[in-house]
This record gives C-alpha cells, sequence and structure tokens, in this order.
C-alpha cells in the first residue's frame, strides 16, 4: 500500500516510546532527522513525523505557483495532533502514468516533484511523490530507488506486519481512492477523520494500545 503518517511532538520521544513498545525504529536521515520509520518486511510501514519536511522558502514558492491546496495540506500536517493522520500509496509505476489518468478523469489537479535522504546506513534514497491537488485524497510515492525494508523480519513484539489499516473518507472520494489503492489491507469507515492501525503478531491482531 504505501506508508502511514503518524504525527508526534517530539521525534525522539516518540522513538523511544515506539522502542519501548517492542518496535524496531530507525530514524530517516543520518544527520537532523526530521521522521522515522517503522518497516515491516512487507507491505505498508509507519512515518513518524515531527514537522512537515517543507521550508518557508518553499511555502512561498509553491503559492506563486498557485499550488495553495499542497500549502494548507503541510499545514494541517503542523496542526495535527498526535497520532496516524496520513495516507500514502507506493506505486510501482515511476512516472505515475495510470494514477494521473485516474486524476484527469476526475478533474483533480496534482503536483509532481521528486526528494531524496541519505539514511543511518549510508543508503541514498530516492523517490517521486505526487500530491493531489485535492487534500481529501492520500498522496502517493514511487518506490525507493533501493528496498530499506528489513528480509524476514519480525519485530521484538512480534509484530510482522499491517494486517489491516481503516480509513474514514467523504463518499465521494471512496470511489477514486479505491482507483488509486486496491490494496486489500485497506479499509473504509464513514466517519471521516478515522485512521486506525492493526498488526499482525504471532499472537493475532492488535493495536498500538495492545502493546505495554
Amino acid at each position: 500500500m504505501g506508508h502511514i503518517l503518524f504525527k508526534v511532538n517530539n521525534l525522539q520521544e516518540a522513538v523511544k516510546n515506539f522502542s519501548d513498545k517492542g518496535f524496531n525504529v530507525e530514524y530517516g536521515s543520518k544527520r537532523n532527522p526530521k521522521n522515522a520509520l517503522i518497516y515491516f518486511s512487507e507491505g505498508a510501514y509507519i512515518e513518524l513525523l515531527e514537522s512537515a519536511p517543507i521550508s518557508c522558502f518553499q511555502k512561498v514558492l509553491l503559492v506563486l505557483i498557485r499550488r495553495h491546496q499542497l500549502v494548507q495540506r503541510f499545514a494541517s500536517w503542523e496542526s495535527s495532533p498526535e497520532g496516524y493522520f496520513e495516507l500514502c500509496f507506493e506505486k510501482q509505476n515511476i512516472e505515475f502514468d495510470r494514477e494521473i489518468k485516474i486524476l484527469k478523469k476526475h478533474g483533480i489537479s496534482f503536483f509532481i516533484t521528486s526528494s531524496q535522504r541519505v539514511d543511518p546506513f549510508n543508503r541514498r534514497l530516492k523517490w517521486k511523490l505526487l500530491f493531489p491537488l485535492e487534500n481529501k485524497l492520500p498522496f502517493l510515492m514511487t518506490p525507493f530507488n533501493e528496498d530499506p525494508r528489513p528480509k524476514n523480519f519480525i519485530h521484538p513484539n512480534g509484530v510482522s506486519k499491517i494486517s489491516q489499516v481503516i480509513y474514514g473518507a467523504e463518499s465521494t472520494m471512496i470511489s477514486v481512492i479505491k482507483m488509486l489503492c486496491s490494496d486489500p489491507v485497506l479499509f473504509f469507515s464513514k466517519d471521516k477523520g478515522v485512521l486506525q492501525v492493526k498488526f499482525e503478531t504471532n499472537e493475532g491482531e492488535k493495536t498500538l494500545e495492545s502493546f505495554p
């Protein structure tokens, strides 16, 4: 599917809290990290994010090129309370050809950009991002140029993967979202703003609240 973003108020504290819950957590960058990742050997992963990865200069530039919706999306990231708050779909097509056709068919504009970072293992990870200029839709990314996921790994708390993501979306958007992502782990809720994650463990499904 991609990954689920989890807002944190203090990245170092969040890394410790998730580690205490039995997750293996790694910082996103070797220097001055802005995020941290909880990877699984297969399927979606979790990104812990303290602040939106955008500078004041970049915000001004986006406004100048009439990408106000994207600035608003990042502002909502900044003001989000701690917890799950956003979805990103990972697409194998590095040019987003299929996804662009879907968005254009529904009259939805978008913005494409590239990003990269050097992770703690000195891997220079590169990827592309597509942000629909309709903030009720998740955004999209291509796979990393190098897969950072561990092989055949189970977290110390017994979690092997994310088994279910429950996402609250407006009914007018659900059909578009289903076209953008057909992953069987994604389920929809009629309650807007809902975003819940369940994990597969050797003891059955669990949520974050299930771990000490």
